[in-house]
């Protein structure tokens, strides 16, 4: 090999990207803002205008119903800091709660209490506070994008993994159905219950919640389906 190709060579090793430079240049792609829209600019350019995203809060509760919504937008419309309503902080689902609640063509919210998730489980009840919530627009939507479920609704519809991380109609839903979940259990749920703290836990099983389940047993709002490993020999309690 001469010593002109032996520099070349040189040169090109040099230039390779070491692993810290790779993962640093994927963490930037993957903090760019991601394009929420592109999901309903397909449909809004197939001729659906009246796009309903669905999303769903409370299914791995102890406590409480199950809360679905159904938001429609105006077309085109951008909601800056729309996002998975995991990801948010109370403060910023508030505000983004008003937000969409004022620019919204349509918002709908189901409910599946736990009586009705004990009988059908948490999955048909799921399908079911969905289907109460598309019911509850003003109007049929023409078409849903569905957090990763299926509504038996007679509107054409896809159902989308991670939709709320994806999709800013499915991340506007999960931010109504939050927000008004969250609201019951801090206001008229723990007037029901307050020696569970369910304003503090939202109904989901920590160890608080649990020592207060085996201490006082399960109320009427209790989902007995979600306790029988919990409780164990207590089961009868209920």
């Amino acid at each position: 090999m001469t010593e002109h190709n032996e520099m070349n060579v040189m040169n090109e090793l040099i230039q390779l990207e070491t692993p810290a430079e790779s993962m640093k240049k994927k963490k930037k792609v993957e903090s760019e803002p991601r394009d929420l829209l592109i999901h309903e600019r397909e449909y809004w350019e197939s001729g659906f205008e009246r796009i309903a995203g669905i999303d769903e809060v409370g299914r791995g509760c102890l406590f409480g119903d199950v809360v679905a919504a159904a938001v429609i937008l105006p077309r085109d419309l951008i909601l800056e800091g729309v996002n998975d309503s995991k990801k948010l902080t109370e403060k910023k689902r508030d505000a983004l709660y008003d937000i969409i609640m004022e620019k919204a063509v349509s918002v709908g919210i189901g409910f599946a209490d736990a009586e009705t998730i004990d009988r059908l489980n948490i999955k048909q009840a799921t399908r079911l506070a969905m289907k109460r919530a598309v019911e509850a627009l003003d109007g049929v939507p023409d078409y849903l994008l569905v957090d990763a479920e299926k509504v038996d609704v007679n509107v054409p519809q896809v159902s989308i993994i991670k939709g709320d991380a994806n999709s800013q109609s499915i991340a506007a839903a999960s931010i109504i159905a939050k927000v008004t979940r969250d609201r019951l259990c801090k206001e008229e749920w723990e007037t029901l219950y307050p020696e569970y703290g369910l304003s503090i836990h939202k109904g989901y099983a920590t160890k608080f919640h649990r020592e207060q389940i085996m201490a006082l047993g399960a109320t009427p709002m209790h989902r007995r389906s979600f306790l029988g490993n919990l409780l164990g020999e207590q089961h009868t309690l209920f």
